[in-house]
């Protein structure tokens, strides 16, 4: 399994879309359509059974794209993901035990952290790029611009709450290297074939964090 950069297709990518998925059936056409729009990365969250299913079929059928697992919460979870091939896993919080487990697995991670506490502990585990979760209702870019002054070596990847609304303020900071978002993948266009329109979506975002136009 090829190594990546996580910071660098963070950069280049803009904005992960979030997908949560009943079934797999979508998941092919999704991934050719955001491979199409310029998207690197794909980030399908372990909420729905379906899950599983969507990154075997992803990993196998469109390999151009880097497929991640979201809502990783134990190490169990890692183990399987490590098995199919993930190429990196985001949790809402940050453990040691899962830095430490995701590092023996060599699946590149991306943790949730919101206080200077947990971001410490993150640096002192060697991670300089973190998922910032829940965006909006831990202070968002608020909070990310109090935290650069005594934190300024982190980067962040803000998720929950943004969209194309408010994703310019946090293109703006200095600290966020991209932004996670479902706004791009809504469940009924996914599922209703909307591939145009999630196209669209993903243009008009990755523009934002691009700050190549103004909402």
């Amino acid at each position: 399994m090829a190594e990546f950069d996580m910071r660098n297709t963070l950069r280049e990518t803009g904005v992960v879309p979030v997908v949560v998925m009943d079934s797999e059936e979508p998941a092919v056409p999704l991934a050719k359509c955001l491979v199409a729009a310029g998207v690197k990365m794909i980030e399908v969250t372990l909420r729905r059974p379906a899950a599983w299913k969507v990154m075997e079929r992803v990993i196998a059928e469109v390999p151009e794209i880097i497929v991640g697992a979201g809502s990783v919460t134990n190490t169990s979870q890692l183990e399987r993901l490590a098995k199919m091939g993930v190429r990196f896993a985001v949790s809402p919080g940050l453990t040691v035990n899962l830095i430490r487990a995701a590092r023996n697995l060599n699946v590149p991670y991306l943790p949730g952290a919101v206080t200077a506490s947990e971001i410490l502990t993150g640096l002192e585990e060697g991670l300089t790029t973190l998922k910032f979760f829940p965006a909006e209702l831990s202070g968002g870019v608020a909070m990310l611009n109090a935290l650069r002054g005594p934190l300024p070596d982190v980067m962040f990847c803000p998720t929950g709450g943004i969209d194309v609304d408010n994703a310019a303020t946090y293109a703006s900071c200095p600290n966020v290297i991209a932004v996670g978002s479902s706004w791009v993948v809504p469940e009924g266009a996914i599922m209703a074939g909307q591939w145009q329109e999630i196209a669209d979506r993903v243009e008009r975002f990755r523009a934002i964090m691009r700050q190549e136009i103004a909402v």
